[in-house]
């Protein structure tokens, strides 16, 4: 029989020691009639670590559940990759090429999403202002759709999971005006808004093919140079007046003229 081995040797004054037994190894029993109590067990087939103290054995504590297993998969059942293979993109796990940024989510993924919850989205109506704080003019993107057609629009997107709405709403204003477009955004932004997008044509002002969402919509006063990138092709600056006319409206997708007038009404821009 292959002798146990010894992991930890006691310290003076301690009254236990660590042992590792061998696969195969059964439980000790005491000798029959004997006083002696056992001096512990191991369940026959594994490999486990035995503690013994003064001759009564107490076996090791479950696995903390964020260690990892021996291959390094950690053992958090609530971890996004637990019990998958890396970039196989089941649902709520990190997409392929994207592990490290939980927030992301594929394709296939926002698609089932979309199918079952409300999403969350923040929106920006740009704007630039005089010396007193009046609004003097508004930014309206020009984006083109997946089927080639242009549109008009406003800052848009999703907010993702752990993000705050300040960060959201920084990082879209960035994406679609570029890094250099300076927006004063306060420590607590307040939306002038709640917009709710439908599939359904009808059920309000605005609407979105793709899915049911929950936007919260800023007026955010921006003091740089706006370069736009990703999907945004230009930004138009328009007075008031303008940003606020049916022709404009006409040209918005999903209803935002509609967000365009409110965002104005908000600042007292509205005439």
């Amino acid at each position: 029989m292959t002798p146990s081995r010894c992991l930890a040797a006691p310290v003076p004054g301690d009254c236990c020691v660590w042992l590792e037994l061998p696969q195969g190894v059964g439980s000790a029993s005491p000798a029959p009639h004997s006083s002696s109590p056992a001096r512990g067990a191991l369940d026959p087939g594994s490999r486990r670590r035995v503690r013994y103290t003064r001759g009564m054995p107490v076996r090791t504590p479950d696995p903390d559940p964020n260690e990892r297993d021996d291959d390094g998969a950690p053992r958090d059942p609530l971890d996004g990759s637990y019990g998958r293979i890396p970039g196989e993109g089941s649902f709520g796990s990190a997409a392929a090429g994207n592990s490290t940024n939980p927030g992301w989510l594929s394709d296939v993924e926002i698609a089932e999403a979309r199918r079952r919850l409300p999403m969350i989205y923040v929106e920006a109506v740009p704007v630039r202002t005089d010396g007193m704080g009046a609004v003097t003019e508004v930014g309206i993107l020009l984006r083109a759709t997946p089927l080639g057609a242009m549109t008009r629009t406003i800052v848009s997107g999703r907010v993702r999971y752990g993000e705050t709405v300040r960060d959201a709403l920084f990082r879209h204003l960035e994406n679609d005006l570029g890094p250099m477009a300076f927006p004063l955004l306060p420590p607590q932004p307040v939306p002038f808004t709640v917009a709710e997008y439908f599939p359904i044509p009808g059920l309000s002002a605005f609407h979105d093919d793709r899915q049911h969402a929950v936007s919260l919509a800023f007026v955010v006063p921006v003091t740089g140079t706006c370069e736009p990138r990703q999907d945004a092709l230009e930004v138009t600056w328009l007075s008031p007046e303008e940003a606020s006319s049916d022709a404009l409206a006409a040209e918005m997708e999903g209803g935002r003229g509609t967000l365009v007038r409110l965002a104005l009404a908000s600042v007292g821009a509205l005439r």
